[in-house]
């Protein structure tokens, strides 16, 4: 699926708005828990017209991915492809049932980011992958 998403609102709390495969969301999260391992996130199914409206709010660069649904020993991995100012990054998230919970880490799957505020959408909206240098990127 092909995903645009705008922020509307970052810090603490982030307020998004996503558009894709001819269907919208609007997305709130709070602060991370545990490392970044969990948060709180609330989301509904919005109008396209409404989010078109949304998205002219939205500051700094819009985040631009594919988002591929790779199943693998039982868990659902969402696997993000950048593009635009992000091109040349991947970053592949897992849904768990809980922070402990064990799962099978399929041979593809590169370094842990989990907490690394560096990778979150928000983030890289701000600071685009391609401008990482090896002083941001280590």
């Amino acid at each position: 699926m092909r995903i645009i998403q705008g922020y509307i609102a970052t810090g603490l709390r982030t307020v998004r708005v996503r558009i894709g495969d001819n269907r919208a969301w609007l997305t709130i999260k709070g602060p991370s828990h545990d490392g970044g391992v969990s948060r709180y996130e609330w989301e509904r199914q919005i109008d396209m017209e409404g989010a078109r409206e949304l998205m002219k709010l939205a500051v700094g660069a819009v985040i631009d991915k594919r988002r591929y649904y790779v199943e693998y020993e039982g868990h659902t991995f969402e696997v993000d492809e950048f593009y635009g100012e992000n091109e040349g990054l991947t970053i592949a998230e897992v849904e768990l049932q809980s922070a402990d919970e064990e799962f099978a880490r399929p041979a593809w799957l590169g370094k842990e980011v989990t907490g690394d505020k560096r990778y979150y959408n928000a983030r890289l909206r701000e600071h685009p992958y391609r401008e990482w240098n090896d002083e941001y990127n280590p």
